[in-house]
């Protein structure tokens, strides 16, 4: 989003001086949350905001702020889960992050920065004229509900990764009102769910804002449809009847429907013993092209430091010039295991007349990274040089095709797609969730491959448009890795050893092992996008069970980390510190 380049247009101009909350002023007892000293606050303090300009300053300043956590939501969510690893040239904060051992020092610990996005956005909602009306229209509602969304996205971060946070809903222009709100009662995740769900619950059918193209970046996909954060928002909060009917409503918008991306990693095979195969990617390049339908919404970020806020996401997972090869953190044995445990079917011809199911092998293949799931060998490979012993160079090359500097995806169409079989699995349908994963969901997938009684449980939340959810359109999220997953008889409900007493006796069974399923297809489609340890503490939240998460990740290496499992199994410890 190079907005220095735009300075001919006075609204764009505008966006260039913003400096957001959070600077280095402050006061002792409160300096870590909420900083009053701003030239935003300066600005606004003498402006009602009752202008296209000023409104658009103000809603393009909070996007520059959420810039600033755009890193740091991919780095807490992947470098803390079980799936990446640091290595030894790691910054030692990127180490205390991955050991859960930062301190308030630590870089990527700032929680003003959280704060000055919702101070921006406090002072949006009570200062926006929204009795402004033309043509019967409210002039700010679109602008409006996006702030009320940034508010809401920025406090599920912000509780996610320090636990109970103080719901500052007034903005703070002084070191008082900064004093009075730090001393409130904190809210867990469960109040801050609750209270945003009805917060923008109003605005579940304001279309987004329209800015047009900012230095060719689809300004609409910066904001987040309301429909799809209700929905993780009711996932959190554990109201799954109300995630699945969000989640629902937003695939099916009459409108824009929601298809899912078809985009796939696959062998191309000669023969079917797969002697002669090679590899193509149509996974990777489709999750960072904001032009692409499977991005919903993403953080633009800047092309050069010199114009604002610039990614260094690569510096951190790939090799680069900037880091002379010394990339700071890489897929762990447990990501790897994950992929590899997968199969990769092919439906193929084996005559004119005769079909027949192949599973790809495991060993014997060009990269030993190549074996299951492909959606792993696609993004990252690893290669060895040789290096001479003056070189300030370092020895491996890590290239990950997944990640743009430029792009930092929030929601893409699989995730909305997986929290919605998420939602359908907690509410007693696993058959329909696992419908999601291996089939996709169209009318005769679900006929066919969910139960009567289920169908009739789950009701309307099972009817998809026949002219828009067709087979040429619709595939389950397994086949992106997994090739002709809906032949693979291996991938497939799961069923007790013995019958069970009753019909509901067998949905809890299933219930709990098809939800690892989703656990495991969420690792597998987002890595590298910050996802993986908030969906780990998600369920082990559900389950009331800290091992879930401290086993998953103490055995990140492929064996017990004992001392980081016992660390884990506190939750305190899940959550950064705050002084």
């Amino acid at each position: 989003m190079n907005i220095k380049k735009y300075t001919k247009n006075p609204l764009i101009a505008l966006l260039s001086i913003i400096l957001p909350l959070g600077g280095a002023g402050g006061f002792t007892s409160c300096s870590d949350m909420l900083d009053t000293k701003s030239d935003m606050i300066e600005f606004a303090e003498d402006n009602k905001l009752n202008s296209t300009t000023d409104t658009l300053f103000s809603v393009m300043g909070i996007v520059r702020g959420i810039q600033k956590v755009a890193d740091r939501t991919v780095i807490l969510g992947d470098v803390r889960s079980d799936q990446f690893v640091t290595t030894e040239y790691a910054s030692t904060d990127l180490k205390q992050i991955a050991s859960f051992q930062a301190n308030t020092q630590n870089e990527y610990n700032k929680i003003s920065d959280y704060y000055a996005i919702i101070n921006n956005c406090n002072y949006f909602i009570e200062n926006a004229d929204t009795a402004l009306y033309k043509l019967g229209v409210q002039i700010f509602e679109k602008d409006f509900a996006a702030v009320k969304t940034f508010r809401a996205w920025t406090y599920l971060q912000l509780v996610k990764n320090y636990g109970e946070v103080p719901l500052v809903l007034k903005p703070v222009l002084t070191e008082d009102e900064a004093k009075s709100e730090m001393n409130k009662s904190y809210s867990d995740i469960n109040a801050i769910c609750n209270y945003f769900i009805d917060d923008i619950k109003p605005y579940i059918d304001t279309p987004l804002p329209q800015y047009g193209y900012i230095n060719a970046e689809v300004s609409e996909k910066f904001f987040i449809p309301v429909r799809v954060l209700l929905g993780e928002l009711c996932l959190w909060a554990g109201r799954y009847d109300d995630a699945a009917r969000y989640l629902y409503e937003y695939i099916t918008l009459k409108d824009n429907p929601l298809l899912p991306s078809l985009g796939s990693s696959r062998w191309i095979v000669s023969n079917n013993d797969f002697t002669q195969a090679s590899l193509s990617d149509g996974y990777s390049m489709p999750i960072i092209s904001p032009r692409e339908s499977e991005i919903i919404t993403y953080i633009p970020m800047e092309e050069r430091e010199s114009y604002g806020i610039k990614s260094n996401i690569q510096n951190v997972f790939a090799s680069t010039a900037v880091n002379k090869y010394y990339y700071e953190a890489g897929p762990s044995e447990a990501y790897k295991q994950l992929s590899k445990a997968q199969n990769y079917t092919l439906y193929t011809e084996v005559s004119l007349t005769e079909k027949d199911t192949v599973y790809a092998p495991k060993i014997g293949l060009a990269k030993d990274i190549y074996a299951g799931d492909l959606r792993l060998g696609c993004v990252y490979s690893w290669t060895k040089y040789g290096r001479s012993e003056t070189s300030t160079y370092g020895s491996e090359y890590v290239r990950v095709d997944k990640i743009d500097e430029g792009v930092i995806p929030l929601y893409r169409a699989q995730q909305v797609y997986l929290m919605y079989a998420e939602a359908l699995n907690r509410l007693g349908y696993p058959e329909a969730a696992f419908c999601v994963l291996k089939y996709g969901l169209r009318n005769q997938n679900i006929e066919r491959y969910v139960s009567e009684k289920e169908r009739e449980k789950a009701g309307s939340l099972l009817n998809f448009d026949d002219e828009i959810f067709i087979k040429a359109l619709v595939a389950g999220v397994h086949a992106r890795g997994c090739g002709d997953v809906e032949c693979d008889s291996n991938y497939c409900v799961p069923q007790p050893k013995d019958k069970l007493a009753t019909y509901e006796d067998t949905v809890q069974y299933q219930i709990p092992l098809v939800e690892q399923m989703i656990v495991d297809e969420y690792g597998l489609e987002f890595a590298y996008e910050g996802k993986r340890f908030y969906d780990l503490m998600r369920i082990a939240l559900r389950r009331n069970d800290p091992a879930y998460l401290a086993d998953a990740i103490a055995k990140r290496n492929g064996t017990m980390d004992d001392g980081l499992r016992a660390r884990l199994m506190d939750k305190k410890n899940w959550y950064l510190p705050v002084k």
